[in-house]
This record gives structure tokens, C-alpha cells and sequence, in this order.
């Protein structure tokens, strides 16, 4: 072997050995950007509601309008979150519709509460906002919130203030 071929073979050993190194890393980056990804989605599922049903219990209420509240809205008590809108139905009897909340098992809310669609604003979301009543006795699991008041078309208001009608 002459001087050429050994200097040749050796710059390549050192090519392979950082290209290895190189693919090394490469690796390493690629399996941490997955477990913080990993991470990220556990921890938007279990704080999105729908992954802790057991620290949650259901409980309905009847509307005669809902539109513009989306099923994962929140259901507010005194302007705190403390649950969120799970499901809507339509009661095909009554034409009504009937929307199931869940309910952090902490908060206790009286049987005479009252509950309203409110929005956030012209441009906001709708939530449930639940005013509490001043009963003893607490809802439980499947119990329903009878006095309710639908949703406010608010852009029908202000075509009404605009154009007169």
C-alpha cells in the first residue's frame, strides 16, 4: 500500500466517524421531539375533560334555543369553569334541546339553579353559565337543571337596532 492509499482509507474511517456520529444525533433529536409530542397530547386529552370522567358527574338541562354553544363549551359558575358541555341532543317529542354537562365532583350545585346560554362577546364562544339557587339539597348524577333560558341571537339584535324592524 503506498502513503496515498493509506492517507485515503484513513480520511475516509474519519468521514464514517463523524457521519455515525451525526446519525447518532440525529436519532437522539428525533426520539425526544416524539416524547414531548407524546407528552403534549396526554396532557391536552386529560385536561380536555373527556379523559377524567370519573372526577366528573352528568347532569342535563332542557333549552328552547342552543345555537352558537358547541359540544366541549364550558359550563361557568360565577365565571369559573367547572365543567364543560359533553353532548346535545334533541328531545323529538318536545322539539327542545337537551344538553348533558359534566361537572367536576368537587363543585355542588343546589337543585334551583338556573341555567343560561351566555356569550363572550360578538365575536366570542358560547358557555353554560349556571346561577346558583339557595336549596339544601344538591343535584346529583342524571339530575336536571330546570329553569333554563335559551340562547340570544345577538346579530338579530343589532340588525334590529340597525335597521329598525
Amino acid at each position: 500500500m503506498s502513503g496515498r492509499e493509506t492517507t485515503s482509507l484513513g480520511a475516509h474511517n474519519k468521514n464514517r466517524d463523524i457521519s455515525m456520529k451525526s446519525n447518532f444525533f440525529e436519532s437522539l433529536v428525533g426520539l425526544s421531539v416524539i416524547i414531548v409530542a407524546i407528552a403534549f397530547f396526554y396532557y391536552a386529552y386529560s385536561n380536555s375533560g373527556r379523559g377524567n370522567s370519573s372526577q366528573t358527574y352528568e347532569i342535563s338541562a332542557i333549552f328552547t334555543e342552543v345555537s352558537g354553544l358547541m359540544t366541549g363549551a364550558d359550563v361557568r359558575l360565577s365565571g369559573i369553569k367547572i365543567g364543560s358541555v359533553s353532548s346535545q341532543n334533541l328531545d323529538e317529542q318536545t322539539y327542545d334541546a337537551v344538553v348533558l354537562m359534566q361537572i367536576n365532583n368537587e363543585v355542588k350545585i343546589p337543585t334551583d339553579s338556573s341555567a343560561k346560554i351566555s356569550s363572550e362577546g360578538l365575536l366570542g364562544g358560547n358557555y353554560v353559565a349556571i346561577e346558583p339557587g339557595g336549596s339544601e339539597e344538591m343535584l346529583n348524577a342524571g339530575d336536571s337543571i330546570e329553569l333554563t333560558q335559551g340562547s340570544i341571537d345577538l346579530i338579530g339584535l343589532l340588525g334590529n337596532a340597525v335597521f329598525g324592524s
